[in-house]
This record gives C-alpha cells, sequence and structure tokens, in this order.
C-alpha cells in the first residue's frame, strides 16, 4: 500500500510552546484545521483521548461532516466504553463518514491516569482487555446474528448489533505501543501498529518483533499490521534556520515545564532547584529517555531534547532540518517498512500548512520516482 500520513487533531489554537489558559473548543478553528489536512492531502487525522479532555467520537463526527477525504482515528480507552457501545459507535461514524473510521487502543500506559476514570487493573491485565475487547468489535461488526460472551472481562448475551461498518465487515484496528505484549497482541489483532520515533536500528528491531508476533499468531507476511511511526518535525528552508528555530522551540518547552512544575524547591543556600520529574510508567516513554541519554542527534537529524524538556510525555522526537533532510529522513523510515508517518508539529496550524506544502508531495513525489525505476515484474 501507498505511504500515508497522520496529523493530530486539535480543537483550538492552544499549543505547547504558546498555550491558552482555559481554552475550550473552537469550533471554527476546529473545522478550519481539519480543512486544512483534507486540502494538504493528509490521509488520516488522530483525535486523541485524555481523561480531562473533549470526547473523541463528537470532535470525529464534526471533523467527518467538514471534510471530504480525510479519514477519522479515534483514540479509545477499553475503559471507558463497553466494546458493545464502541462497536456501534465506532459504526455510525463510520456510516457517517462513508467509511472513514479507524480506532486507535490505548491499554494505559499510567496507573495514575487510569485510576482518574475508576481503572484499577495492573497493566498486564489491561492489556489481557484490550485483547478480549478487539475480539469481541471483530465479532460484532462482522456477526450477523445474536451471540453470547462469557470472558474474563465482559459477559453478555444475544448481543444484536444492526450497525454494521460501511464495508459491511471491519473498521481499520490500530495498536500501539513498546511492551512485549503490545507486541503480542498488535502482531496477532491490530491492522495498523503505532511506534513513537526512535532511531533506525531501534525501529528496525520493534518492527521485527511485530512481524514476528504477527507469524506466531499465524497471520501471513500479507497480513501483517501496517507500520505507523510519529514524529514532531521542526523545519525550515535551510538546516541552519531549522537548527535555530529548533533551540528557540526548545527554550520555550523547557521554559513551560519549569513553570508547570513550580519552578523548582529552594535550597539550602535560598536558590530554586529544578524538580525531577519522576520516570514515566510506560516501556514506550522509557525506551525515549534512554536513547535521549545517549545523545541528541540521531541518525540523519533525529532530535532528542525535546524528549528530556517534556520527560518523554507523548509523542516527543523531533526530525530538525531543512525540508529536503526531512523528506530523507522520512524516506529512511520508509523503507524500514514504515507505511504510515505521523508528523505534528509545535506551531500546529501553520506546521501542518507547511508539511502539506514542503514534505508530504516531495516524500510522495521521490516514492513515486523510485517505483518508476523498478523493474517490472509483469
Amino acid at each position: 500500500m501507498p505511504t500515508e500520513f497522520i496529523s493530530l487533531t486539535f480543537p483550538n489554537a492552544s499549543t505547547e510552546v504558546n498555550p491558552i489558559a482555559g481554552a475550550g473548543i473552537d469550533p471554527e478553528y476546529l473545522v478550519r484545521y481539519a480543512r486544512n489536512l483534507d486540502d494538504y492531502d493528509f490521509n488520516y487525522t488522530l483525535v486523541p483521548y485524555d481523561s480531562s479532555s473533549y470526547d473523541p467520537f463528537t470532535i470525529g463526527a464534526t471533523i467527518a461532516a467538514a471534510t471530504k477525504k480525510l479519514k477519522i482515528i479515534i483514540a479509545l480507552r477499553p475503559n471507558t466504553l463497553y466494546p458493545t457501545v464502541a462497536a456501534k459507535a465506532l459504526a455510525t461514524l463510520d456510516q457517517l463518514s462513508s467509511g472513514r473510521a479507524v480506532v486507535h487502543f490505548i491499554a494505559g500506559g499510567s496507573d495514575a491516569e487510569q485510576a482518574k476514570e475508576g481503572d484499577f487493573l495492573p497493566k498486564d491485565q489491561r492489556y489481557a482487555r484490550l485483547e478480549e475487547y478487539i475480539r469481541i468489535l471483530r465479532r460484532a461488526w462482522q456477526s450477523p446474528e445474536p451471540f453470547d460472551w462469557d470472558g474474563k472481562f465482559y459477559q453478555f448475551k444475544q448481543f444484536a448489533n444492526r450497525v454494521r461498518p460501511a464495508n459491511g465487515v471491519a473498521i481499520p484496528v490500530s495498536v500501539g505501543g513498546s511492551s512485549e505484549e503490545a507486541y503480542r497482541i498488535g502482531g496477532a489483532l491490530a491492522d495498523i501498529f503505532g511506534l513513537w520515533g526512535e532511531p533506525l536500528k531501534e525501529t528496525k528491531e520493534q518492527i521485527d518483533r511485530i512481524y514476528q508476533a504477527a507469524a506466531q499468531a499465524g497471520r501471513p507476511n500479507s497480513d501483517r499490521p501496517r507500520i505507523w511511526v510519529t514524529f514532531r518535525p521542526i523545519i525550515a528552508e535551510t538546516d541552519e534556520l531549522a537548527w535555530q528555530r529548533a533551540y528557540r522551540t526548545l527554550d520555550i518547552l523547557k521554559a513551560n515545564q519549569a513553570r508547570n512544575s513550580g519552578g523548582g524547591n529552594p535550597s539550602s543556600d535560598g536558590k530554586a532547584v529544578p524538580v525531577q520529574p519522576p520516570t514515566p510508567q510506560n516501556v514506550g516513554s522509557q525506551r525515549l529517555l534512554e536513547i535521549a541519554s545517549r545523545g541528541d542527534v540521531h541518525d540523519r537529524a533525529l532530535w532528542y531534547p525535546t524528549v528530556t524538556a517534556t520527560n518523554a510525555r507523548g509523542a516527543s522526537t523531533a526530525l530538525v532540518g531543512s525540508y529536503q533532510t526531512v523528506v530523507d529522513s522520512i524516506l529512511d523510515y520508509v523503507a524500514l517498512g514504515a507505511e504510515l508517518i505521523s508528523i505534528r508539529g509545535y506551531d500546529n496550524l501553520n506546521d501542518a500548512i507547511d508539511y502539506g506544502r514542503f514534505i508530504l508531495p516531495k516524500v510522495r513525489s521521490a516514492l513515486q520516482e523510485r517505483k518508476s525505476r523498478e523493474p517490472d515484474s509483469s
């Protein structure tokens, strides 16, 4: 399949470098952002989930109504919605969008975050629940007859689903993570597997483990999960200008982080001592921080100070360079097997527009040129 591009949905103009305190949904901004993604030929937008934030389904339906081609990835935590309800909600969105719905599952990497919404399962059981959840969804989308379920986490009798996906069969399922359980479940059940941006060597190792898990589950090579890798590109016309922009962005991220942590605790001499944030619980963030400890720049342009500045909060690895440098870096990951590239910056709307003007067309053109040079197999 062709290489595709993903962005992240933002409901207002607040950004990490220019936060707007108390900002609510700005309907005009949300629609403008989504339409720009559509116009600049992004393939997907991820609607994120947070225990304190907006309902992804309502945001997703708004995006679907405002766009024509853009696929909507709904981030979903199994503890927040019973699987029979989720099956109908996702299929409803899929019908409303003429087959543009995708679901991305978050097993839950933080006990504290899960507890905010009443989920106290340990991490290993959260992954076991996710596996059961996906199997129920697939059965609900495909089964023409009512069925019972008697699992460890879910039980019901004679559920009948009259809300089918647009294709009558299924909606694409995405799983992310960097743990062995994530690889196992994603390899066995996912259509898409999401990774954060790591160096090429580590990314290749993760892809190999995902493919190995797929093979162990009996999936042929033609049915392996498509690989999704996420970056935060910082781009400009030249490498020099891009690096200047990167260091300006880093200074702001550090200042915001210090402000959010209260500026540190006073020492015996009265000076502020920076507060060391706790080590993240999820394996993905731990991996990012470990790689960051080895150096700032990896491969062509993969930059890690943005990871340490945010304590690896979510996807935080940057690609820094000129348009061509970043294009070449993305092509390196495509060569490894990444078919979906997620890119979002720090000036959300303007960066998305710049990616649409200077990055997406160049990547697609380079891939088309490579394809034209391949020998005809017919």
